[in-house]
């Protein structure tokens, strides 16, 4: 058995409160991993079973709790600064919307297996004020499936698991240096893929005060509000005279869009 898993059998429960929690809070340490060696070392007799499913449900609720408090004080400054550090800033705040705006709280069911959505629907529950105990059982039994998933699979492979860990072994520091390269080069093409985004954007970008300057000298501008419905409902603002309506509907309300004037895009 390699040194990963002497580590963890030696600090067991302590470890996998600390990488579960931390990945729950936002920091970008993968859980996963954790979950499946648990579980192997669960199935080797080495850690309980039970307390392994408890521990990380546990460490899981407290990150959320976090999140969701900040969420039902500060609404959409959270969301917008989860989704500023995000790889993926321009779906972020979307997806997570139409997940719940579909599913409701038994999104929180499926969160932890949806990469952004994660960390992200504890605060969408605390900005729509989802009843605290509500939360926490949907976001209980959520994290409770998504332990139970793979410490379960860790368990079922616990000896498969094993001959990986030996066979790892082999390749020593250069295992490590294969799975740093693949993810530095995973983060690498994300962040080039942003900043592209991001400078398509910075060039057809006006400026908040640039729009109040046009619509108070009566220039003819449509403003085309693209933010979700769920955004509108926790308090946002709308601009007077602007045209509400979602990406999905453009194919169906295009013609509702004026064709003699300049269009502004409105979005989160």
């Amino acid at each position: 058995m390699n040194e990963a898993f002497q580590f963890l059998f030696r600090h067991g429960y302590a470890v996998l409160f600390v990488i579960v929690f931390l990945e729950q809070a936002g920091v970008p340490l993968p859980a996963l991993p954790v979950l499946l060696a648990a579980g192997a070392l669960a199935g080797a007799g080495r850690l309980s079973l039970s307390i392994v499913l408890l521990v990380p449900v546990l460490a899981s609720l407290l990150g959320d709790l976090i999140w969701y408090e900040l969420g039902r004080r500060r609404g959409q400054a959270i969301l917008s600064f989860l989704c500023r550090i995000s790889l993926e800033p321009d779906s972020c705040v979307r997806r997570t919307e139409n997940i719940f705006a579909r599913h409701g709280v038994r999104a929180l069911l499926v969160a932890k297996f949806v990469p952004g959505l994660n960390t992200a629907a504890p605060p969408l529950a605390g900005m729509f004020r989802m009843p605290l105990r509500r939360f926490l059982l949907w976001d209980g039994a959520g994290a409770l499936i998504w332990a139970g998933t793979f410490c379960g699979m860790g368990y079922l492979f616990s000896a498969q698991l094993e001959r990986i860990a030996r066979m790892s072994e082999g390749l020593g520091a250069w295992l490590i240096v294969l799975l740093g390269g693949a993810l530095a080069a995973y983060v690498a093409w994300k962040y080039i893929q942003r900043r592209r985004f991001m400078r398509e954007l910075r060039v057809a970008r006006l400026t908040p005060e640039e729009l109040m300057h046009k619509l108070e000298a009566g220039e003819q501008v449509v403003v085309v509000d693209l933010r979700h419905s769920l955004e509108l409902q926790t308090g946002g603002t709308k601009i007077p005279g602007s045209l509400h309506l979602l990406p999905e509907e453009l194919d169906h309300r295009h013609h509702e869009i004026p064709r003699d004037r300049d269009v502004i895009l409105y979005c989160t």
